[in-house]
């Protein structure tokens, strides 16, 4: 069961429960638990572009200060206490050492005064190298596991990234398809927050078995809100 929330300037969200845990889903694609004053964010990918630009592919050299600029508007507005980076922070390992000086500083002002943990990920299994907080494979606070790559056994209360989540629905002969969270209540997928990250739909193989179908839940990212959608109404592609 999802309710609109509307508490000043996060209109922009809905609950949800996950595992007996009250979770905002916010359109800027982050996570936010209330009670535990926790934000969980995923797969940022920061420095893609100069990972591609190494390998002579050549991306608009801008990825890092959007993804940094929409995690601080969102880090603004929670206030959270703890966050969570669930893994591929990086695009690669090397990535926080070609980090520029004044994102490297941004970064680190966002991050102080908050417990800070990066969650290692398929394409950052290091810490990154430089910078604060705590790097570890798995975290569990409460009912809660949060992880890279989701189990495909089922885990319940866990939260996870890397399958890059989107939806897709028709309505009145017109498809949309968007990024979104994929949860069935007891446990969530979370959208890719980097600003070049491609996106994988929910009904995709490598979803399978991640979620009872007749619970599945997609909370697809408009510009400026959260939708609820319903399994059962959701298309492949």
């Amino acid at each position: 069961m999802t309710t609109a929330f509307h508490a000043g300037s996060t209109a922009q969200s809905v609950l949800a429960s996950i595992a007996g845990e009250r979770a905002i889903c916010d359109a800027r694609g982050v996570l936010y638990f209330p009670e535990l004053r926790l934000l969980a964010v995923s797969d940022l990918h920061l420095e893609k572009g100069s990972s591609f630009a190494r390998r002579g592919a050549l991306l608009p050299p801008y990825d890092t200060i959007a993804t940094l600029a929409r995690l601080e508007e969102a880090l603004e507005l929670f206030r959270p206490r703890i966050v969570i980076s669930l893994g591929d922070s990086f695009h690669d390992g090397g990535g926080a050492t070609r980090l520029h000086t004044a994102f490297r500083d941004r970064l680190e002002a966002i991050m102080s005064g908050r417990d800070w943990f990066w969650i290692t990920g398929n394409h950052d299994p290091d810490a990154p190298a430089g910078l604060p907080g705590d790097t570890v494979r798995e975290l569990a606070i409460g009912t809660l596991l949060f992880r890279h790559e989701p189990s495909q056994t089922p885990v319940e209360g866990e939260i996870a990234g890397h399958l890059h989540p989107c939806a897709r629905i028709v309505q009145r002969g017109r498809s949309v398809r968007r990024r979104c969270f994929a949860g069935d209540g007891k446990r969530m997928v979370m959208p890719a927050f980097g600003a070049f990250t491609g996106s994988l739909n929910v009904l995709d193989p490598a979803y399978a078995g991640l979620f009872r179908r007749d619970s599945l839940m997609a909370y697809m990212m408009g510009r400026d809100r959260v939708f609820p959608i319903a399994g059962s109404l959701l298309r492949p592609g």
